[in-house]
């Protein structure tokens, strides 16, 4: 027979892993923002036209990734007043924002039966900036190339 404690890691092992794919949705919401915001300018001819402009976009795409983040933190604080870790949700945001950043300041602790949520979220949150890395890199090499045409060879 298995000890008990095996058992306790499952429930916050699949809450995690439910709070994850959520946020994975917000992302894939704000990608698809982005694709919208690219295939808008496009149509527009805006894309490349000038320095301004190319700002105003990056400037959005950045926008768009942040209020992501700041979506899926709020999702993990929501999940964590949830389990009853915490009884304010200003407490639960600012503990999320930091262990989603990967700050860690160990300033306040989640209770041995929901600590594994604490890991989750920062590989949760590691993977999610490295999409909108990835996404802010693409914007910035359409609009490149979009600009300069001896860079499109």
């Amino acid at each position: 027979m298995i000890p008990n404690h095996q058992f306790a890691i499952l429930l916050p092992l699949a809450v995690g892993i439910i709070a994850v794919e959520c946020t994975i949705f917000v992302h894939v919401i704000a990608l698809a923002t982005t694709v919208n915001l690219f295939r808008y300018e496009k149509r527009l001819g805006r894309l490349g036209a000038d320095a301004l402009n190319d700002l105003a976009i990056i400037t959005l795409v950045i926008s768009v990734a942040f209020v992501a983040h700041l979506a899926e933190i709020g999702l993990w604080a929501v999940l964590l007043v949830l389990c009853g870790e915490f009884q304010d949700f200003g407490t639960a945001y600012y503990h999320s924002a930091v262990n989603y950043t990967t700050l860690g300041y160990g300033d306040i602790l989640l209770s041995p039966a929901w600590r594994l949520l604490g890991p989750l979220e920062a590989t949760n949150g590691v993977l999610m900036f490295g999409v909108s890395a990835a996404v802010v890199f693409a914007a910035i090499q359409r609009l490149v190339l979009a600009r300069f045409q001896d860079l499109r060879n």
